[in-house]
């Protein structure tokens, strides 16, 4: 399954971009490709074809799946697979169809690439994968504004590439070589050597910034707000959290460990991550700005989780990834919806939109209530997890934070919900419809995600989550 979830969709762009280009053919293409990436976890036999392992064995790629992988592999294929149904409503020549579907299918060999893998050089490179689609992704309107947080996400993620490729180069020259059993080795026996500490420094604090946790974040609310609708469910559903965050806890689970440095540099970067972008979330004006700003606080809660440093710890950031995948696209989904029918996303002018978008409304309330942690959806079993993983590890300061920044959450909630979709119906929205199936379907199929693991989270946990970091 591994090197063919790899290879297939470069396959695929090779062999659509051989005839002459269409978007329709690109388009079904890709959702194929993602609805037999998701088949492909649940029936294993299907994943191996024999065409890509032959080039996987070629290449020799140091790669294998485990239970963390099969968590973000799932995730990774739900995700692409509603931003490109959203997507056909807003691309409009059938020339920009095709390399949206030709990008997404290209930063799905980087998602799983990076998922699968097992040296700290291959990771690097799917990571630039990811970056290089992600950066035409973004500018793929060609708007002034696209273009240039498109550059500025190319700008500030460069400085991340040149620190990550210097730290894989410092690693080999300490350890010999770059697969995480080398390099494990190398940070336990060398672990106070000056170039080791600088690899290790240089590395997490790349990851860092592809994940825009803050102080390094400048790039991503830009990036978010001016991407096409479907580049923003993409991007904030599942790129920078495999970009950055899974990268993060991989080469920490499996390559350095957690050492008290490596802890508090977690606990503050997440602790300011979840507030900052939380307080900032709640000044802004543009819904997804709000999401953007959320993100950032959400993805604060992965990295302090990690900063407990136990096994615990670990699953609850996975856990946490997966549901804020699902409930952070919904989101963006619904954002889609109200831009694609009432043509502005400015949260001021609106007013009892609700009325006119029940769906809409409805499961964007469900998927805010998961994100501040309210019972019993998925949301608040792993900020649960969170916040016990924290006490447990004497993190008690810590996990007052994490408490008291979902009341936050449920602030700028309550704002957004209140000044668009509550209230008496407003003369702007009067002749505004819900919007059509491609956006309520995945928005309905996304919420029903967000309640049923949350209603079913023991199941969901003892059958995934645990067994992922061999927590029993």
């Amino acid at each position: 399954m591994t090197v063919s979830l790899i290879f297939i969709p470069i396959l695929l762009v090779i062999l659509l971009n051989i005839p002459r280009p269409s978007g329709r053919a690109a388009y079904y293409t890709a959702l194929a490709f993602f609805a037999y990436q998701l088949i492909a976890v649940f029936v294993p036999a299907l994943g191996s074809l024999q065409l890509a392992e032959i080039i996987g064995k070629l290449f020799r790629l140091n790669v294998y799946a485990d239970g963390i992988s099969k968590i973000m592999i799932i995730s990774a294929a739900i995700v692409a697979f509603m931003s490109l149904v959203i997507s056909k409503s807003f691309v409009k020549y059938d020339g920009r169809l095709f390399s949206l579907a030709n990008l997404i299918l290209l930063a799905a060999a980087g998602i799983n690439g990076i998922v699968f893998a097992r040296d700290i050089f291959t990771i690097y490179v799917f990571v630039e994968v990811i970056a290089a689609a992600s950066y035409i992704m973004i500018a793929l309107d060609k708007t002034e504004s696209s273009l240039e947080s498109g550059f500025k996400y190319l700008m500030i993620s460069s400085i991340a590439t040149v620190m990550m490729l210097f730290s894989v180069a410092l690693f080999f020259l300490a350890a010999g070589g770059t697969g995480f059993e080398e390099v494990s080795a190398a940070v336990k026996n060398f672990g106070g050597n000056t170039v080791v500490l600088l690899a290790v420094m240089l590395f997490i604090s790349g990851l860092l910034i592809k994940g825009g946790l803050i102080p390094f974040h400048a790039w991503l609310p830009g990036a978010y707000a001016d991407a096409p609708a479907g580049v923003s469910v993409f991007l904030g559903g599942i790129i920078t959290k495999t970009a950055g965050v899974y990268t993060l806890i991989r080469f920490l689970y499996s390559v350095t460990g957690f050492n008290e440095n490596i802890k508090m540099v977690l606990l503050i970067a997440g602790s300011l991550s979840i507030v900052i972008g939380a307080i900032a979330a709640i000044t802004q004006k543009d819904f997804k700005k709000v999401l953007a700003y959320s993100s950032i606080s959400q993805v604060g809660y992965i990295v302090l989780a990690l900063g407990a440093g136990t096994v615990f710890g670990v699953a609850a950031a996975v856990f946490h990834i997966f549901n804020h995948a699902v409930f952070k696209s919904l989101l963006f989904v619904n954002a889609a919806a109200v831009e694609k029918q009432t043509g502005r996303l400015d949260i001021d002018s609106f007013g009892g939109l609700g009325a006119k978008m029940p769906v809409t409304s409805a499961t964007t309330a469900i998927a805010f209530l998961s994100a501040a942690g309210i019972p019993p959806l998925s949301g608040f079993w792993s900020k649960l997890f969170i916040i016990i993983a924290l006490w447990s590890a004497d993190c008690k300061g810590f996990a007052f934070v994490a408490i008291l920044a979902s009341i936050l959450t449920m602030a700028y909630f309550l704002n957004l919900q209140k000044k668009m979709f509550f209230g008496e119906t407003s003369a702007k929205v009067e002749n505004v419809r819900e919007a059509s199936l491609p956006f309520t379907i995945p928005a309905i199929v996304l919420c029903a995600i967000t309640i049923l693991a949350g209603i079913g989270f023991f199941y969901v946990v003892k059958s995934l989550v645990f067994p992922a970091v061999g927590l029993i």
